[in-house]
This record gives C-alpha cells, sequence and structure tokens, in this order.
C-alpha cells in the first residue's frame, strides 16, 4: 500500500486526527456498536457507522480485464490485444516464495486477522502519531483487494477511477463493509490469489503472471526468492520502484522485502542477506500488444477481426456491450487465416511493390464454399508512423471495416454483367454488333424508371480497328466496352444490379449499385474482399457465400472456459450452376489467352479477369481456382497517381496493366497458398469458338484508354473526368474522339479521358 504523506492543506496533527477517526471506526466496526457521541470526532463516527449499514451487502466484482489472442486456423499466434495486459493465474500456479514476499510485505499479519487487523490499526496509530504525520497504513491485503475491484470497475474512465481511489472517510467504510464481505466468502487462499492477479505492477502488467513476463521472461511458477522480492516492492508504488528505469531504487525496495520476509519467519537471515547481495536480474520483454505486432504481414487482418467483433451483434447488442466484452478481454479467438495462404500472399506483396512505392497493392484470398478469408495482406505495413510508410487503412475491405472505400474495378465488373445475361436466357455463343463506337442506347430498362441517354453520350472501343460483331467469348478475352453496353441495353439494368447484389457486390461506402450502363465497365468503387468472394461464387458453381473471418471465440470466466457464438458463413444461390459453369469457361479463355494470360496458372485450372481504370489510376485482377478466389488492386489510395512511366517494386512500367502488375501478384500469392493443395478441376462447358479477328494495337488488358490528357477521371471520363482527351494503351495512342455529357455520372470533371 503506498504510504500516506503530509499535504492537501492539513497539519500533521489534523492528519493524524483523521487516521484516528478511521482507526477508530474500524474497531466499532468489528465490535458492531455504534460509538458515543464525544465531540465532533464521535458524531462523525456515529454517522459513518449508520452509512456502514445502509451500504449494499454484495460486493460486485467484474470479471478481470485480460489480454485476448488472436490465432490462425492452426492454432499460430497472430497477435495478442489487450487494454490491460493481464493473464489470470492459479495460486498453485504462483511461486510460494511469491506469496510470503507479497504478505510479508503487505500484510504480514494476513493469516492472523479477519478483515481488518486492529492490532494493524494501534501499531500504525502509535507509530503516526509518534512522526507527527501520517508515514504507515493500515489496511489488510483484503481492504486492497477490495480497493482494487473498485479501480478495477472504474476501467480507464479518469472521473470513475477518482472516486474509486479518492482517500476519505467514505470510501474507507465501504472498504471495510466489502473486506468483511469478502473474507466471509472466499477465505484467506482466495483472496491472495486475486489479489495477486488483479494489482498493478507497472510497465503496463497487470497481475503477477504479466509481471513476471514483463520483467523476467518467465511464468509466476517460477520466480525465485530475489524475484519474488523484487516482484512484491513494486505494488507499493509502481513509478517509484520501477525496475526498468531505476533499477537503485528498485533494489532497495527489494531489499526490504526481504528483510522482512527474514523478520517474520518466511526466510533465514542468511538466505536474505544472499538474495540481497543478488543483482536484480531482469529479461525484461516489451510490450506486445495490437494488431502492430501481428505477425506474417496480418495487421490489416488482425484490425478486420477487431472490427469484426465490434460491429456484428452476434458479439452483443449494441457497440457499447461489445466494446466492453472486447475491452475486458479474456479471449482466444480463433480465425480462418492460413498461415501457409497468408505468408504466401505477404511475400508476394513484397516481391512485387515497395513499400515505399508511390502507389500500393492489397490482396485477398477467400475459399469457396466456405466464404473463409483465407489471407490478406498489403504492401504498406500496418501501423500509423507514416515514415516508415505504414497506414491503418485496410484496403481489402469496406469502409465500415478497415476506412477505405474500395476502389473502381474496371472490367473486372463484366463477368456480372454476363452472368446477369445468362441468367436471362441468353446463350454463351451471343453476338451483339459491337462497332468500335456506340452512342449509348436509350432508354434502358431499369428496375423502376428507364434510363435514358438524353446527352447523346457515346462509348468508344480501343481503336478503330476494334469492332465487331463479337460473341460473348472473344468479347470476355479482348473486354469489348461496347459488347457489354449492348448487353445491358439487352437484358436492362435491373438483371444486372439484381445479380450484383446476389453477389454481394456493393460500393464500398455500402450503398447498392446505381442503375446506370456505365457500372458495366466497373465505375464504382468496391472492396478487394468483396470482389474475391463475388468470384468465389463462380467457382462454387453459383452459390455466394458470405466471407468469415473467426472460426471460434472462447473466454476465460474463473477457471472455465466458455464458448461464444460467432459469426456464421450464410450460402445462397447467386445462379445456376450452369451459368457459374459457363462463366468459368469464359474466364479460362481471359487466362489462357486473353488479357490476362501472364498472371494465369500452368499446374491447374484457373480463371480470372484483369481491370484498369482511366489514367491507370487503378489495375486489378480477380481470379480463382475451384477452390480458391483471390483479389488484387493496385493504385494510390488518394487515387492522385497516375500509373504511367512508373518504377513499382523496382519495375519500370511506361503503361501499367492488369495483367503486368496485380496478375502476377495473384499468382504468385496463388501459387504458394495452393502448394500442396489438390488441384481441382471445373466442371467444362464447350462453347464454340467465334471466327477469330485480330485488333491491332491491342492493350494488354483489353480495357482502357491511356488518357493521357485527362485530368482525374476513372473509367472514361465517366465519373470524376479530366479535361484531356483519352487514348487506347494497347501501345499507341489513339484519340477516339468521343467526348462524355457531363452529368452521365456525376463527377469531378466533365472531359473525355480513357476509358475501361
Amino acid at each position: 500500500m503506498p504510504k500516506k504523506r503530509s499535504g492537501g492543506g492539513l497539519s500533521p496533527t489534523q492528519q493524524a486526527a483523521k487516521f484516528l477517526g478511521v482507526s477508530v471506526l474500524a474497531g466499532a466496526v468489528m465490535a458492531g456498536i455504534a460509538l458515543p457521541a464525544v465531540g465532533a470526532l464521535g458524531l462523525a463516527a456515529k454517522g459513518s457507522v449508520e452509512s456502514f449499514d445502509e451500504l449494499p451487502a454484495n460486493l460486485k466484482t467484474p470479471p478481470l480485464s485480460q489480454r485476448t489472442t488472436i490465432l490462425d486456423a492452426d492454432g499460430g499466434l497472430i497477435a495478442t490485444v489487450y487494454s490491460r495486459d493481464r493473464t489470470v493465474v492459479d495460486l498453485k500456479d504462483i511461486s510460494p516464495y511469491m506469496q510470503k514476499a507479497i504478505v510479508a510485505i503487505e500484510d504480514s499479519r494476513f493469516y492472523e486477522h479477519g478483515a481488518i487487523d486492529l492490532k494493524g490499526v494501534l501499531r500504525a496509530l502509535n507509530k503516526n502519531a509518534r512522526s507527527g504525520e501520517v508515514s504507515e497504513g493500515a489496511s489488510t491485503l483484503t481492504q486492497q483487494y477490495v480497493k482494487n475491484v473498485f479501480v478495477e470497475e472504474a476501467g480507464d474512465d479518469p472521473t470513475k477511477v477518482a472516486q474509486a481511489t479518492q482517500q476519505t472517510i467514505g470510501r474507507k467504510i465501504q472498504e471495510l463493509k466489502y473486506a468483511i464481505q469478502v473474507e466471509e466468502e472466499l477465505g484467506k487462499k482466495k483472496i491472495l490469489e486475486n489479489y495477486l492477479n488483479i494489482t498493478f505492477f507497472g510497465q503496463q502488467a497487470y497481475g503477477v503472471e504479466a509481471a513476471s513476463q514483463r520483467y523476467f521472461s518467465k511464468s509466476a511458477k517460477d520466480l525465485d526468492l530475489q524475484e519474488s522480492a523484487l516482484l512484491a516492492g513494486i505494488v507499493q508504488s509502481p513509478s517509484r520502484y520501477d525496475p526498468v528505469n531505476d533499477e537503485a531504487e528498485a533494489k532497495k525496495r527489494r531489499n526490504v522485502v526481504l528483510q522482512r520476509m527474514a523478520e517474520v519467519g518466511d526466510i533465514s537471515p542468511e538466505q536474505a542477506a544472499e538474495a540481497m547481495r543478488s543483482p536484480l536480474g531482469l529479461k525484461v520483454s516489451k510490450p506486445q500488444n495490437g494488431c502492430t505486432t501481428a505477425v506474417k504481414g496480418a495487421g490489416f487482418f488482425c484490425a478486420y477481426v477487431r472490427n469484426v467483433f465490434l460491429n456484428d451483434p452476434v458479439f452483443g447488442k449494441d457497440k457499447q456491450t461489445r466494446a466492453k466484452l472486447w475491452n475486458q478481454g479474456g479471449l482466444i479467438i480463433r480465425t480462418t487465416l492460413d498461415p501457409q495462404a497468408q505468408e504466401s500472399v505477404q511475400q508476394s506483396l513484397k516481391d512485387h511493390v515497395n513499400k515505399s512505392d508511390e502507389v500500393a497493392a492489397a490482396a485477398t484470398l477467400v475459399e469457396p464454399g466456405t466464404g473463409k478469408i483465407v489471407g490478406m495482406g498489403q504492401s504498406k505495413p500496418y501501423g500509423s508512423n507514416a515514415k516508415e510508410h505504414e497506414t491503418e487503412i485496410n484496403y481489402s475491405v469496406d469502409y465500415e471495416m478497415g476506412t477505405s472505400a474500395g476502389f473502381p474495378t474496371g472490367s473486372t465488373f463484366k463477368p456480372f454483367v454476363a452472368a446477369a445475361a445468362l441468367e436471362a436466357g441468353r446463350p454463351p455463343t451471343q453476338e451483339y454488333p459491337s462497332p468500335y463506337e456506340l452512342t449509348v442506347p436509350s432508354p434502358i430498362q431499369t428496375c423502376d424508371k428507364p434510363y435514358t441517354n438524353d446527352d447523346g453520350t457515346k462509348i468508344p472501343n480501343e481503336n478503330e480497328s476494334e469492332k465487331g460483331p463479337y460473341q460473348l467469348k472473344e468479347a470476355m478475352a479482348l473486354s469489348v466496352n461496347t459488347y457489354f453496353i449492348e448487353m445491358v441495353a439487352d437484358i436492362g439494368l435491373c438483371p444486372v444490379t439484381e445479380m450484383a447484389e446476389k453477389l454481394h457486390v456493393r460500393q464500398g461506402s455500402g450503398k447498392k449499385m446505381p442503375q446506370v450502363p456505365s457500372i458495366a465497365l466497373g465505375t464504382e468503387s468496391v472492396s478487394p474482399l468483396t470482389m474475391a468472394s463475388a468470384y468465389a461464387a463462380f467457382a462454387n458453381r453459383g452459390m455466394y457465400c458470405t466471407p468469415i473471418a473467426i472460426e471460434s471465440v472462447t473466454q476465460r470466466v474463473g477457471n472455465k472456459n466458455e464458448s461464444l457464438e460467432v459469426p456464421k458463413s450464410s450460402c445462397s444461390r447467386a445462379m445456376s450452376e450452369n451459368t457459374a459453369d459457363t462463366i468459368n469457361a469464359l474466364l479460362k479463355g481471359v487466362v489462357d489467352s486473353g488479357t490476362g494470360q501472364q498472371a494465369g496458372l500452368g499446374d491447374r485450372d484457373n480463371a480470372g479477369k484483369t481491370g484498369t481504370t482511366d489514367e491507370r489510376r487503378n489495375a486489378w485482377f480477380v481470379g480463382y481456382t475451384p477452390n480458391l478466389s483471390g483479389a488484387v488492386w493496385v493504385g494510390s489510395a488518394t487515387q492522385q497517381v497516375k500509373m504511367q512511366n512508373i518504377t513499382i517494386g523496382g519495375v519500370y512500367h511506361e503503361l501499367v496493366y492488369g495483367a503486368d502488375t496485380p496478375g502476377p501478384i495473384w499468382k504468385d500469392a496463388m501459387t504458394g497458398a495452393l502448394e500442396g493443395k489438390e488441384a481441382e478441376s471445373f466442371v467444362p462447358v464447350h462453347i464454340p469458338d467465334p471466327k477469330p479477328k485480330k485488333p491491332e494495337n491491342r492493350d494488354p488488358d483489353g480495357d482502357d484508354g491511356n488518357g493521357d490528357g485527362g485530368n482525374g477521371g476513372f473509367i472514361g471520363g465517366l465519373i470524376n473526368g479530366g479535361n484531356g482527351n483519352g487514348g487506347g494503351d494497347g501501345g499507341g495512342e489513339p484519340d477516339p474522339g468521343f467526348s462524355i455529357p457531363e452529368g452521365f455520372i456525376q463527377g469531378r470533371g466533365n472531359g473525355p479521358g480513357g476509358r475501361d
């Protein structure tokens, strides 16, 4: 117990009188009688006893806040998080030296008295009277435990903490009554166990187990005599006797404890003398708290797990309840993260994008059929140190879960349009004229009011030689813009947005996809996790499963672990098996002979789609095998970097394509994640080959215009369009000479630019 010192405007005599009042009150409580009203002190004491009788009989002891451990799918440690670093242990798992040391220095008569030590009160009173100040307290270990319960209940609320620690007669009365209750209900050994688990030992360590790990990097059951004496000495004043910052002061205090242990007969004088000569023997372990300490670059996944916990109603009816449970801790959270997949994701990102590059990359892997997130990483480290290029923004998830609103997806949205058309009865050989330049048809049916092209908006392909007719297989492989605009006009926008909803494809802000033709070209911002989960439905033959990150949660309650309910993946049919199988066949063509050849996996069935956006501000590759789906995004979080004449990961790019930057990241991440896994096959669907066409100067992605003259636009100026003229990005720089009327898509600019 910290020594009470003079101050606060009271003279030594006044302080002694105050202590006398508390001491006499203690005796009165023990005797169960009221004091005679003799003078001001007696009247005050009498009123206090009456208040004592009115206090609630039961001390509410909140569960002790402890560290929470986040594990991967194999049980390996990802990170430890806590509001208070504490691991509750049984008394049998605490060194006998530690038990004796804390009793000797804090309450040597602990096993002889009840809740209140009258002999100790009288001894302290006598000493304080002779010294003229309050130099010795008389609180028992039980009273100190009760006080710590008040502090624990106060949490991090400074007002409540102040109330819990205030030195008033009222507070002392409260401690006394609850101490009596605790003595009756728990017994000495349990009180000692609870005290050693609740008390603060400095250096962010709560409880003796955390303290033992912090100062000596060992378990509390293995503490030797001098180590135990050091920890016992810290309790009185963790800042004053902090051995990390003041070894000399800590050693003096340790030796005081050793001397006291000898005086009460716990050890011999010889043992005490020998221990006093020993060095402190510190082996300090730095606090390892939070997602910044996550292994294998899993900091962003760790933060996502925390956000799921704080936002999902399964963990509590409201945010306050969920936050309280999270801060209380003591949880073991087993996640879906596959260590092999996570290591592969992070290594691939590291190999292809430097943390100091102008742009960033994010990758997420999801298991089809279960929704399990098995890998999630970024090229920039998780943290708040901008000088180290760290960020706490998770580019892989929606705004609610990571403060990123996603990114325009470019042509990676086109498979959703194709799936909607197949579901609407169009054959996989569906053919459209697909001219080089197309005036957007009007009207186009939506779920309500038809879309009309009031401004005569025109959409071009990459260059003048690229003109139809095209069938779906070739149009998907080459990512022909006018083909997919005609497809939207044919089937209507409602089937497309309904398909997006079935695949849970929403904007990163949480809003539904707008019913405008430009969505076919990937104008809306979507997160990599959303895209990976949607493509997983293709791999899963049309069954969409919501993504999950948590497999199980157990909480330490007393001496038992209790299982908590966790969010479950919900699977629903988004399309027929035949539609999904057909999309798989179409997207196999993309990696076999289309825009995504550089990303293709050679040892197993795989499919995917490239995508880039206006002026190379975003580049995507989303692809999958029958048993793993992944999405990779590369770009600037601020959307200010045009990936033209740029060096990424030490490699110079005149123009960045979805196939040559995110594609290789996807390929390497998937290869490592699938190593040793069965090479499953898609259900084959035969789609007749159309008559070959060979467009000149084709963009390797088959997507976007160069847009060198654009000024801040996405997707051909359809949103946030710039002021300059775009061009094809397949090696030449054709000027398609088209303009997008202002208001076609709301944005900051209205000029033409490159397109998807």
